[in-house]
């Protein structure tokens, strides 16, 4: 009897393992049509110290007309629901903080925080892309550490040789904001590839009768969805770096709901032995050894 991955990928959509450094955003899509505005990107690690202690960090950048910085939370994977434990604006008139430190407690642990945002580098989202670096101790343990920042120099910083814990990247959560058309990277786990994920919604401009959705992959279409307006709800299997990957979107406020005109996009990997489908049953996931990857795109259409 062939393994369930071998059945899934016989029906999923295929995307090759090569890198896609060279990929243009603009693949796929009309030159004419701007990519909407990121507003907030929410990244959720799950820590694994030495001791075998875990625990959630939730690391959110944001950017408004007003503010632009990050936080940490601790405790809870939905940052909607835990409370950050550290903010910094660094946008702020008054307060421009952008390299220090900070101790606090969570958990029974004793937690330090350094940072160094003097020399970021942002492009068009909220969150940098280079010269930036935030570390995070965890009862003298290297807990998270994000940026520029290598293990030796923060080691030779510290002047110690502290323990590094193991750090997975469970959830992404991307705000934006816009046109129809959104531009992102995700990597489906540890070991995979970077890959460039466009979404783009095609309509009267276009020269269609029926908004039609399309997902792209690494240049290559994933998922098509005509009549759009009928089909506003519905998901796909896609096969990513050897994982089965679900695909799920929900854009019915964009036709009806216009005053939210809030869509959702949801990329999420499984297990090939698990045929369930990753919304049926959230408590059964948590009692699963390997660490499953999701990436939610909250699109809001405002034009």
């Amino acid at each position: 009897m062939r393994d369930l991955v071998s059945c899934f990928s016989e029906n999923a959509v295929g995307v090759s393992h090569s890198s896609c450094s060279s990929y243009s955003k603009n693949a796929c899509i009309s030159p004419t049509l701007s990519p909407s505005t990121q507003n907030s990107v929410s990244c959720v690690y799950k820590i694994v110290l030495s001791t075998q202690k875990q625990l959630i960090i939730t690391v959110t950048w944001c950017r408004t007309h007003s503010n632009q910085g990050f936080s940490l939370s601790f405790g809870d994977e939905d940052p909607t629901i835990a409370a950050a434990a550290f903010r910094l604006n660094t946008n702020s008139r008054f307060f421009r903080k952008k390299k220090g430190s900070k101790f606090l407690e969570s958990d029974d642990s004793k937690i330090e925080i350094i940072w160094d945002l003097s020399n970021a580098k942002y492009e068009s989202g909220p969150e940098p892309v280079d010269g930036y670096s935030i570390l995070v101790l965890i009862d003298s343990e290297i807990g998270l550490l994000l940026g520029d920042v290598r293990e030796e120099t923060v080691t030779k910083k510290l002047k110690a040789n502290p323990s590094i814990a193991k750090v997975s990247l469970i959830s992404r959560r991307e705000h934006c904001s816009g046109n129809t058309l959104y531009t992102t990277k995700a990597r489906f786990c540890d070991t995979g590839s970077w890959h460039d994920i466009l979404i783009k919604c095609s309509g009267e401009n276009d020269g269609l009768k029926f908004p039609v959705l399309s997902v792209c992959i690494d240049k290559k279409t994933v998922i098509r969805v005509k009549r759009l307006q009928w089909n506003f709800r519905g998901n796909q299997t896609i096969f990513v770096d050897g994982l089965l990957v679900d695909l799920l979107w929900d854009v019915h406020d964009w036709f009806f709901n216009p005053v939210s005109g809030l869509a959702v996009f949801m990329f999420r990997t499984r297990s090939g032995m698990d045929s369930r489908l990753w919304l049926e049953e959230k408590m059964a996931r948590k009692e699963k050894d390997g660490v499953e990857f999701s990436l939610l795109i909250y699109a809001c259409k405002s034009t």
